[in-house]
């Protein structure tokens, strides 16, 4: 949350017309990129050495005499990797670390063809190549000799070499602004930032031939495809607090993840831009609406399109990797082996939470908690924000409001339930209390640039702000989560990490400034979008470690960064109470979702102001189905409980609240599907129909994994929603009226209050719980039931994860479960979904429906391997052709078969 109910502290106010956040004219080294001549870079041919990891050559910038080295690596899972950096410079500079999490596997490359003009090099995975053009310097990915994607296609290749600050300045400090100061010194409002080795920003563009659909560069509150933006702003990654931020803006929001994936109906290809520093993204679409009117229309027809895309950075190296597909799927996998495979959520995850800021004491949340018992409304968690503490001082309670805070979640732990607590990454400056006396002595804290403790300005007034970029405070960090270092804390007390972007009510742009100086001597600007990051790291690795390593952390974080999906869940911070935030949600979580961050979500009926009743319940509906599911509300707004607005809302609420508990099975197969090979739970329409030009826009509907399509309500009033049914020989099923429906067109849908649009694919199998229970916990103990939805061939498959929902045991001893549940003529098949897996689990399947069976059969048999054939009670319904059979106690472990005889 940002600052709602009290002034930023110790802050000069808005000047008149001067906002607090920058735009892109406000920033030095995007105008010097933007406005600054082309730099003519020529590629040495002649330097070029293959080396174990790729090819190395160098570059020449012949005005200003600057030598650049390029590395080329071609990786073993279809990935390009090029690396440039200067030959000589005065020191090292900043390469992202962490984020990757390994040295991806590099193919040797062999020259196939070498001219005056270029270079051609291939490896031994066969179809691609790359080329490497002498003058104006390019370079060419090539999947069978046509050019997919060319780096430094418009010659927007710009590298500032460092520099030693001019002789008899301290740091370039007493410089004045002329044509050479600017270069060292910015201001911006009161705020002056020093650069200590000049300016360093680095930027080129890429073309990305024959597409005409970019997605990604989260976190922005816009569409999924991302605009073009010669007509305004660049889209900016510079994680930022920006509280009730305005939708529709390419502007920073609390995250950044620096992966573009273009797609046309052939191709998927994507580029990640591994840098840490303040980013700006330009994409121009071409042919487009911008053409200058000259061309005649015939002509205009035939020119392949083709989308150039201009990234520019503050600092660091040039670290840029093309991910070549082919398709969706396997691009979320290539970019998964870069950066690391969402992490598994236990299964309490993945219910609801319930959070305020700030639920006032301990009786307050007993009342709650008795609140959704007493009206049949399932949850899991409920969340504690900075109030909780001792004038915020995290790891601490308020004594006399939460005098007992380890009974309280013992309560909690009683029903199953857990308890979430804040830790922000400011430390209240207090010299008596002892974590703050241990962060500064250890060295801990971030420092200025004159060596001295950088001092901040949040919650607690005056504070510290930790250096998680050090391997040792991250440790020292970890070890604060300890049950004996915690007072207070027990197993079942977990965390959400808030206002790390980091937020600095004083700072510039309200966050930290960029010459503030972290370990190793490294500048604030170097990694300010890695440093939430840093804290969901350490804060992940507390829990794992408080556990011993045996149970799954479960860490929210509002600011967030290229492979924060192995550390936890992420949402979009301080949205409001209104229909179109509601709205932009959806297109915010798949483009979280399509760049890696798959466990994300949005405050339900939004942080500030108050939803009407039918808002919140339209919020309830749409949030119970995207992956991170917690109603949030700030200080100030009336509380919000889902039984606070009469029995209609309260009903409509816990209807759909049940229902996501009924469908956890299959969320939960999802996210061991994310864990295991990259793809997200929540997908746009194109990732499941490819060819589909119809889907490549659409952002206010969405597939749950393969088999189902969501299209929640997100305007007020309304009668009838459009749903568009992709695929013409696909069938679709209304999940509650079980209708089929033809797929490959819109259908117009009427909706009550108490509509939620979702249909069943045919082709797929979904399990469900039979009941919701009152938590996770009960949920598992129920049976099952499975839908299996006919696709017109007759055919369906599906598959079923089960685990114990906790531990690390499915990954160290292979402890789980996973099945297959597979339909052709007339026979559903159960069987192991691989070789892997000994889970022990008593779950069984206590229905099953079939949809899409065109006649009544005359009987249903069951085989179960080691017993004797049975018949089966069963219902069917000729008005919907659905089969119900129902009475069953099948061992989802165990192999059977359903027979269904034809009548």
């Amino acid at each position: 949350m940002a600052e709602v109910s009290q002034p930023v502290v110790s802050v000069v106010p808005e000047d008149e017309g001067k906002a607090k956040f920058k735009k892109s004219e406000n920033v030095a080294f995007y105008r010097r990129q933007v406005q600054g001549p082309n730099q003519q870079h020529r590629a040495l041919l002649d330097t070029l050495v293959l080396t174990e990891k790729g090819a190395r050559l160098q570059l020449l910038e012949p005005d200003t005499q600057t030598t650049l080295l390029l590395s080329v690596s071609a990786c073993k899972n279809d990935t390009v990797r090029i690396l440039i950096d200067e030959l000589q410079p005065i020191k090292a500079r900043y390469r992202v670390p962490d984020v990757m999490t390994g040295e991806p596997q590099c193919e040797q490359l062999r020259v196939e063809r070498r001219s005056q003009d270029s270079v051609t090099l291939s490896w031994s995975s066969g179809r691609h190549r790359v080329r490497v053009w002498h003058f104006p310097f390019r370079l060419e990915v090539l999947c069978e000799d046509e050019a997919m994607v060319t780096f430094n296609h418009k010659g927007k290749l710009w590298f500032e070499p460092l520099q030693d600050p001019p002789r008899g300045t301290s740091h370039g400090s007493e410089l004045q602004d002329d044509h050479t100061g600017s270069l060292w010194k910015e201001t911006f409002r009161q705020f002056v930032d020093i650069k200590a080795n000049g300016p360093s920003s680095i930027g080129s563009d890429l073309c990305l031939h024959g597409f005409s659909h970019v997605y990604g560069v989260p976190e922005h509150a816009d569409g999924l495809q991302l605009r073009d933006t010669r007509d305004g702003d660049p889209y900016r990654l510079y994680n930022l607090d920006v509280f009730a931020y305005d939708v529709y803006s390419r502007l920073g929001l609390y995250g950044s993840v620096p992966l573009l994936v273009a797609h046309k109906p052939d191709r998927t290809v994507g580029v990640f831009w591994l840098n840490a520093s303040e980013t700006f993204v330009n994409v121009h679409y071409s042919p487009s609406d911008h053409q200058d009117g000259q061309t005649p229309p015939v002509k205009r027809k035939r020119t392949e399109p083709q989308t150039d895309v201009h990234w520019l950075s503050e600092s660091g190296v040039i670290d840029c990797v093309v991910l070549l597909g082919p398709g969706p799927r396997q691009l979320f996998t290539q970019y998964a082996q870069l950066t690391g495979y969402q992490a598994l959520p236990p299964l309490f995850a993945l219910g609801y939470h319930q959070c305020r800021w700030n639920y006032d004491d301990e009786a307050d949340v007993k009342a709650v908690d008795a609140g959704f018992d007493r009206h049949g409304i399932p949850y899991d968690v409920i969340w504690l924000d900075i109030e909780h503490t001792e004038g915020k001082r995290y790891f601490t309670w308020d004594a006399a409001l939460f005098p007992e805070p380890a009974a309280l979640q013992r309560h909690l732990e009683k029903k199953k339930r857990k308890l979430v607590v804040i830790t922000d990454p400011h430390i209240k400056i207090d010299p008596d209390w002892s974590l703050c006396a241990e962060a500064r002595d250890g060295g801990h804290v971030v420092k200025n640039r004159e060596g001295q403790i950088f001092k901040g300005s949040c919650w607690p007034g005056d504070s510290y702000y930790l250096d998680f970029s050090s391997p040792d405070t991250r440790a020292w960090y970890s070890r604060c989560f300890g049950l004996d270092k915690y007072k207070g804390s027990t197993p079942s007390l977990f965390v959400w990490n808030d206002m790390n972007e980091p937020s600095v009510f004083d700072g510039p742009e309200q966050t930290m400034p960029k010459d503030a100086v972290h370990y190793g001597g490294w500048e604030h600007r170097e990694l300010h979008n890695m440093y939430g990051f840093y804290q969901h790291m350490a804060t992940a690795e507390g829990l794992i470690t408080r556990s011993g390593g045996s149970e799954r952390p479960f860490v929210l974080s509002r600011s967030f960064f290229a492979g924060s999906q192995r550390l936890g869940a992420v949402w979009t911070g301080d949205n409001v109470a209104s229909w179109e935030y509601l709205s932009i949600s959806i297109p915010m979580l798949l483009s979280l979702s399509v760049t890696g961050i798959a466990f994300c979500g949005a405050d339900v009926g939004g942080f500030v102001q108050d939803p009407e009743p039918e808002l919140l319940v339209r919020w309830y509906q749409a949030a119970a189905l995207q992956p991170f599911f917690r109603g949030h509300s700030a200080k100030g707004t009336k509380r919000r409980e889902p039984w606070l607005f009469g029995e209609k809302v309260t009903a409509a609420i816990r209807t759909v609240i049940r229902q996501r508990y009924c469908l956890l099975p299959y969320w939960y197969t999802l996210f061991h599907l994310a864990h295991t090979s990259g793809l997200p739970p929540l997908r746009p329409l194109w990732v499941e129909f490819p060819e589909e030009q119809s889907t490549f826009t659409v952002d206010n509907q969405y597939m749950i994994g393969g088999a189902l399509l969501a299209r929640p309500v997100t305007d007020p009033r309304v009668q009838e929603v459009k749903v568009l049914l992709p695929g013409s020989g696909e069938v679709w099923y209304d999940i509650h009226s079980a209708e089929a429906h033809t797929g490959g067109r819109t259908l117009s849908l009427p909706v009550t209050l108490d509509t939620v649009p979702v249909f069943q694919r045919g082709g797929s199998v979904v399990c469900r719980s039979t009941g919701s229970g009152s938590c996770t916990a009960d949920q598992q103990q129920l049976p099952l039931s499975i839908t299996v939805a006919l696709n017109s061939q007759g055919v369906a498959d599906g598959e079923l994860y089960l685990d114990d929902g906790h531990s690390f045991s499915y990954r160290d001893r292979k402890a789980f479960c996973l099945r297959r549940f597979s339909m052709l003529s007339g026979r559903l098949l159960c069987r192991p979904a691989g070789e892997e897996g000994r889970f022990d689990c008593d779950a069984v399947v206590q229905s099953v429906t079939v949809l899409g069976l065109k006649s009544k059969p005359s009987s249903v048999e069951l085989r179960v391997s080691g017993a004797k054939d049975s018949s089966a009670a069963f219902e069917y319904m000729e008005s919907c052709c659905m089969l119900t059979v129902s009475g069953l106690k099948l061992r989802v472990a165990m192999d059977w078969e359903i027979q269904i005889q034809e009548g």
